[in-house]
């Protein structure tokens, strides 16, 4: 058994989103990206499918140019080679599933991107 938190140890960056592995699994990784309200990520897309869930706050989600509001509890599906972005609309707590192929880096590296 593996255990983690979405709220223990949050930490925010003060200018970008802040990424952190939380699960590392034989099939998954979990990731948590803490927003600043106003921070973005800007537009990019993974080879892989992703789920995103709004732990809490709200963001505007844009995909193929609309922009969806996410707020506490929805979650997303996104086939991989999607370009997609995110805004923090408030302090938000994100959590994304990444297949295994996928890596933390290439988050971290947008994060850092944006």
């Amino acid at each position: 058994m593996k255990k983690a938190s979405l709220v223990n140890d949050l930490q925010y960056n003060e200018n970008k989103p802040a990424v952190q592995v939380l699960l590392d699994t034989d099939t998954s990784r979990e990731i948590r990206i803490a927003m600043r309200k106003g921070h973005v990520m800007k537009e990019h897309k993974t080879p892989y499918p992703i789920v995103v869930e709004i732990f809490e706050g709200e963001i505007s989600f844009g995909v193929h140019g609309e922009s969806y509001k996410l707020k506490k509890g929805d979650l997303v599906y996104l086939e991989g080679n999607v370009p997609h972005d995110l805004r923090a609309e408030k302090d938000s707590t994100i959590r994304l599933t990444l297949t295994k192929a996928d890596t933390a880096e290439r988050v971290k590296g947008v994060a850092d991107n944006s």
